[in-house]
């Protein structure tokens, strides 16, 4: 049998129950000649016959099943992990994409050969935290607490000292002008 273009085609004994197949002479000698597993299809969902397709699918269910009922023996209520789910992406801060935005600059400015900008890379520093008023007040009564449970006091501390009345300030002036002038009587330029 020729088909047009000058091919031979031989065609092949098979089984009655399957068409006959015609194969072309030249692809049938090239296959003798090169053996290769790359002439042969590969199992996929083309090749695969109705009765396949159910057979898979069905030991596909039973062996969710029996995954099921394993995880109900052992306990374990998490199902299998499912494959279509994406790795968590990674978030970096502030202060770790600051050099590593100066490095990227500096390999593109190496790439292109000039230079990389002149930004200076500032290190990244957290904000001084303050205590409240309140909060330290809570906390001194907290300590003071406990130190009185253990029977450990406090030491006490001084009174406040006033402020100085005007007499007061005006009678250190003076007796400070006396000793003083005592000073400068002995030819002294220091107390």
């Amino acid at each position: 049998m020729d088909l047009p273009g000058g091919v031979e085609v031989k065609q092949h004994q098979v089984p009655a129950s399957t068409p006959a197949v015609l194969v072309p002479a030249d692809l049938q000698e090239f296959n003798l000649a090169f053996p290769s597993s790359s002439t042969k299809l590969p199992p996929t969902m083309i090749n695969v016959t109705p009765n396949q397709l159910r057979q898979a699918a069905d030991i596909k269910e039973r062996i969710d099943l029996l995954q099921n009922e394993l995880n109900q023996i052992l306990g374990s209520a998490a199902p299998a992990p499912a494959q279509d789910e994406a790795p968590q992406e990674r978030t970096f801060s502030a202060a770790n994409r600051a050099p590593m935005k100066a490095a990227q600059k500096a390999r593109w400015a190496a790439i292109k050969g000039t230079s990389p900008a002149a930004e200076p890379v500032k290190p990244f520093k957290k904000a001084k935290r303050k205590l409240s008023a309140q909060g330290l007040a809570n906390i001194r009564a907290g300590v003071a607490k406990r130190m009185a449970a253990q029977g450990n006091l406090p030491a006490a501390k001084p009174a406040k000292k006033g402020k100085m009345s005007a007499a007061q300030k005006a009678a250190l002036s003076v007796a400070a002008k006396a000793r003083w002038a005592k000073a400068k009587a002995a030819g002294r330029s220091k107390l």
